[in-house]
């Protein structure tokens, strides 16, 4: 028996039909991904089947008494709320007394006044509590919120982008749903994040129905992909990888299909405008065959057009773009980037690597030399010229035409020597010709990012800094984006948490190590992690003196003198001491990643000197573990 189902839905906005009589099936256990172009209708779906939004005509049903948690793509709370309070407010008739318990539990803890009282309203609320049976609840809410590093103390209006989308999926999974609806759940979160959440959704066992532009949690999460194009929703079983490959024969045969429609009714149009003849044969039925020709190639919706992208890369720059000699920058107590050195070379592509708050925008300022660093150099080369892409859409004034957005004052473009009509040009990333003059505001989150790059491209720029241009792309206009930024003859600077994008653009990534420390690799992030897969083998390598010593030894090597009983035992202690140091050194880099570990300066300056310390220790202990096994200690 489905869980949700909707069944002959139709919903259209203006002349386009979003849902034409579409029909879809959610099993307990599925993971499903639904997928399609901007504009396709996609939340709409999500929508009518949470029950927070309505259908022009057909059915949704969800099965009597489901638990269902709906995580729309820009929730919406209370900034006055705390985080607990926030979280709780899903959990029907007791979220009211678990957030005056918690409220009154932390007044008890921090207050030294009152105490009588506050335990007495406090005994009241247990009472209350234990009669609707709401304690795991109170247990849930707590768990949910420390998985995801949140403050249950925190404001909801303080929170961060990416912290509000933490704190919506907590509270969708605080609830315990039998079936969750999430709507671009990547967007706003880092990297580390992002993977956290694919092995909790993965673990969870919960059913699942997920819109997203990240083909790689797409890729790990979904056990059938259900594509929405044209009105219509089409399910493929398996990978979205599977998907493409049935999807491109899917395509083909269409357009056969269509060229042999399309043939046949020119064919009766030839034979009906003879007029005479046609009345004299009296055949109705080749008539009537002819009318339904006619009505079905008016109702015919043909494949939505695909992006046209271009880019002007202009004056090359010199060979030289940047190059950063132990460069050292802080703010206040905070410190961002410490002793980092780099040199940047014409037609570079960079990717930033590094959970939300490390510094990434930052470190890019000053190798543009935007900023100036507190310690250290930056040398900038010549002739270079920056454009950006701001993830904030900040770039974009929403009383604006497109038009004025794209060419101020003027009705061409031109790119790369060739003047084109702004309309024209608008065509090419998917705007109508009728809403050329329609103001931003508008747009949609994913059509105001296509416009954004409309207008980048729209100049010529031998230096590209783009910052997450992934949201809220689908994910044609994303592959697209990317064939045209491997073919960019310029340098490119690209802060992404699309692991798949940065893997098919950028040849070397700068990864935020944690305080302050920024390292560069060769390749893309799947890279990186191989990278870190290797350095943690080779550590585990290093506290497994057993594997060394079992080694025979070779020929001609110089015999290890033999160790004191103390020395011995000194060194059968160090794997353990070192993994000890390397196990707090994980957890306070992780703390230090945390924006919410800024908040307080202290607690930040505090967390900063373990890591030094730490760095020390681990030196010495290394070093001793090296000389210990090579039997060169003296007595």
């Amino acid at each position: 028996m489905p869980l949700l189902r909707t069944s002959n839905a139709c919903l259209a906005f203006g002349h386009v039909p979003l849902l034409d009589h579409a029909d879809f099936q959610l099993d307990a256990g599925e993971r499903v991904a639904l997928i399609g172009r901007n504009g396709s209708g996609k939340t709409s779906l999500l929508k009518a089947l949470s029950g927070t939004g309505s259908l022009d005509d057909g059915e949704s049903w969800q099965q009597p008494g489901l638990k269902l948690a709906y995580v729309p793509q820009e929730p919406q709370f209370d900034a006055a709320l705390t985080v607990f309070q926030a979280v709780v407010t899903g959990m029907g008739e007791a979220s009211r007394l678990l957030a005056e318990w918690h409220q009154v539990s932390h007044q008890l803890a921090v207050s030294e006044h009152n105490h009588e009282a506050l335990l007495d309203q406090l005994n009241h609320l247990q009472h209350d509590l234990e009669s609707l049976g709401a304690w795991s609840a109170a247990s849930q809410a707590e768990h949910t919120i420390q998985r995801f590093s949140l403050d249950p103390e925190a404001i909801v209006g303080t929170l961060s982008g990416g912290q509000k989308k933490r704190l919506a999926l907590a509270q969708a999974l605080a609830s315990e749903p039998e079936v969750l609806l999430l709507d671009e759940p990547t967007n706003h979160l880092d990297v580390s994040a992002i993977e956290w959440l694919e092995e909790m959704l993965m673990g969870s066992g919960v059913t699942l129905l997920f819109i997203t532009h990240d083909r790689r949690f797409l890729d790990r999460l979904a056990t059938r992909i259900v594509e929405l194009d044209r009105g219509k929703l089409v399910s493929f079983p398996g990978s979205y990888s599977e998907y493409q490959s049935r999807k491109m024969q899917m395509l083909q045969d269409e357009a056969i299909q269509n060229r042999k429609a399309d043939r046949l009714l020119a064919q009766e149009e030839v034979w009906i405008r003879k007029g005479v003849e046609a009345r004299r044969t009296r055949a109705e039925g080749r008539i009537r065959r002819l009318e339904e020709l006619r009505a079905q190639r008016a109702e015919r919706r043909n494949k939505l057009g695909s992006a046209r992208l271009s880019l002007d890369a202009g004056d090359k720059s010199g060979k030289l773009v940047a190059e950063l000699v132990d460069t050292g920058k802080s703010f206040g107590e905070k410190l961002i980037v410490r002793n980092f050195t780099t040199r940047i070379q014409r037609g570079d592509k960079i990717g930033l690597i590094g959970p939300n708050g490390a510094g990434k925008t930052t470190l890019l300022r000053l190798i543009l030399g935007e900023l100036a660093p507190d310690s250290g150099t930056v040398r900038m080369g010549s002739k270079i010229e920056v454009a950006y892409f701001d993830q904030f859409r900040t770039a974009l004034d929403p009383e604006a035409t497109l038009i004025d957005v794209i060419s101020p004052g003027s009705d061409f473009v031109e790119i790369a020597g060739q003047r084109k009509h702004v309309i024209s040009y608008l065509e090419d990333f998917l705007f109508a010709p009728e809403r050329s003059r329609s103001p931003v505001k508008s747009l949609s989150g994913g059509e105001r990012n296509r416009l954004l790059l409309a207008r980048l491209f729209a100049r010529p720029a031998n230096v590209l800094v783009l910052d997450e241009p992934t949201n809220d792309l689908d994910i044609e206009t994303l592959e697209l984006l990317e064939q045209l930024l491997q073919d960019y003859s310029g340098t490119l600077f690209l802060v992404s948490h699309d692991r798949t994008f940065l893997d098919n653009v950028v040849t070397q990534t700068i990864v935020a190590e944690g305080n302050g420390i920024w390292k560069e690799y060769a390749g893309g992030y799947a890279d990186w992690v191989r990278c870190q897969k290797e350095n943690r083998e080779n550590a585990k390598a290093r506290s497994n003196p057993s594997a060394a010593t079992d080694k025979p030894s070779k020929a001609g090597s110089k015999p290890t003198t033999k160790l004191s009983w103390k020395e011995q035992r000194e060194l059968e202690a160090l794997p353990e001491r070192i993994a000890l140091l390397e196990a707090e050194q994980s957890a306070l880099t992780l703390k230090l990643s945390d924006p919410a570990t800024h908040q307080a300066a202290s607690e930040a300056i505090k967390v900063s000197a373990r890591l030094e310390a730490i760095d020390a220790e681990l030196l010495k202990l290394l070093e001793r573990w090296e000389l210990l096994e090579k039997g060169s200690v003296q007595s």
